[in-house]
């Protein structure tokens, strides 16, 4: 309530003061990131009319609080800032665009179901690499080779910490550090055609300009930006992605990445709904001045009933070079050695004992993934249990997936059975 009443305060002293409520200028923020980074070049990377499209979104439709102009100020300076940093590594080093980016891993499935779980599990394999939040964030050193200590790990942890200031329910809903495995939608962030923006801004505008123009460009982005990541490795390996969004790209990953395997988690949709829709809330609520839950519980639906269809149809189609490898997210949960280790079968692999060991060291760590409970019900987003169940019928039939809210007060975490490889059963992770 405090929180709240803090940022009703800042907005309407923001209210007062006109510069602020100018409209958000591509041009501005273009020319602000070339004097901070000294850089005028971006190359051909196609940014310009994605970055104007969420501008004017962000203008007209996110009712953004003065948080919320400031986030968006600094994230867009921040992506730019990479970009014609990324541009200047290539210009005075081709090569780092000549490595191959070979049969990746890329999870997802809906939001909510355990793929971060998966991600962090996978991240512990010294043979994976799995992009991290300061990575992403600071792709580069900020000063020159030999000026000084990296600190970006440092400057993301304080980041990290002043968000948890603005969203402290975000922490125990999506617990992450600065070293943490990170989803792929903050990659095509950077060219401002990200589904990322969608969750944290109400922008309906965005979101269908950015379904009717598709993802290869981003994709082809994305892919790019691994190389640069990739060429400040030592030792190399094979990526592992997550991204509950790559489920509305899977045509742009097949054409950029043809030797992509993939990965889908399942769990019961209601759970999900739940539990994505109070995330959306939380990601939402600094930079907005309204949060309409009903509003979001139904756009949340009908958003991953469509993930889902997507889902039945590549399981059926089955384009991509390798079968699709499913997880069922009751099965992660209550074995997650064995898990990884069916996974690793499935593409030609064998889980090392080293690697199964650091496994299941990190669930004895974290035996609920770091996830902390909420007390939120699915009448507060505007939806009912009994309809959604109908709806979302053929995708848990299809995948064989188990209902959890019926039994959940009934069955406790401790009847789940332990693992077979070292380590012990995790509660429920997200």
């Amino acid at each position: 309530m405090l929180q709240r009443t803090i940022f009703q305060v800042a907005d309407a002293m923001a209210d007062a003061l006109a510069p602020l409520r100018d409209r958000l200028s591509a041009d501005q923020l273009i020319a602000f990131a070339q004097r901070r980074t000294g850089l005028t070049e971006f190359g051909e990377t196609p940014f310009r009319g994605p970055l104007q499209n969420f501008l004017r979104a962000c203008v007209e439709e996110a009712n953004l609080s003065l948080v919320g102009r400031i986030a968006t100020h600094w994230d867009a300076i921040r992506f730019l800032s990479n970009l014609l940093r990324l541009y200047d590594e290539e210009t005075r080093g081709p090569e780092i665009l000549d490595r191959p980016v070979a049969r990746p891993i890329f999870i997802s499935g809906l939001p909510r179901s355990g793929t971060t779980f998966l991600h962090s599990l996978l991240a512990e394999d010294p043979a994976n690499l799995a992009p991290r939040v300061w990575q992403l964030i600071h792709p580069y050193p900020l000063k020159n080779p030999g000026a000084g200590p990296d600190l970006r790990r440092q400057w993301v942890a304080r980041q990290l910490r002043l968000f948890g200031l603005l969203a402290p329910e975000f922490r125990r809903m999506h617990p992450i550090d600065a070293g943490s495995p990170q989803e792929c939608s903050e990659i095509t962030a950077h060219v401002f055609a990200s589904l990322r923006f969608d969750t944290t801004y109400r922008i309906p505008s965005y979101r269908r300009w950015l379904d009717e123009t598709g993802h290869l460009d981003a994709y082809r982005f994305h892919k790019r930006f691994l190389q640069h990541l990739q060429h400040q490795t030592a030792g190399g390996g094979r990526w592992v992605l997550k991204c509950p969004d790559h489920v509305f790209a899977l045509a742009a990953i097949r054409t950029v990445y043809p030797d992509a395997r993939l990965v889908f988690v399942h769990r019961d949709p209601l759970a999900v709904l739940l539990s994505v829709a109070r995330l959306t809330e939380v990601l939402r609520r600094p930079f907005t001045r309204n949060v309409d839950k009903t509003e979001i519980g139904r756009q949340d639906s009908e958003r991953w009933l469509a993930a889902t269809e997507l889902m039945i149809a590549a399981a059926q189609e089955q384009r991509f070079a390798e079968p699709i490898f499913h997880v069922h997210y009751l099965d992660l949960v209550s074995n997650p050695v064995s898990t990884v280790a069916a996974l690793y079968r499935h593409f030609s692999g064998a889980l090392d004992p080293d690697t199964a060991a650091r496994i299941g060291r990190l669930v004895e760590a974290k035996p609920n993934g770091g996830y902390g409970a909420h007390g939120s019900r699915l009448e507060e987003y505007g939806l009912d249990a009994a309809f959604e169940r109908e709806r979302y019928a053929r995708y848990m039939a299809h995948f064989g997936i188990r209902p959890e809210l019926e039994k959940k007060s009934s069955r406790s975490a401790k009847s789940l059975p332990l693992l077979t490889s070292p380590g012990r059963s995790a509660k429920p992770a997200e």
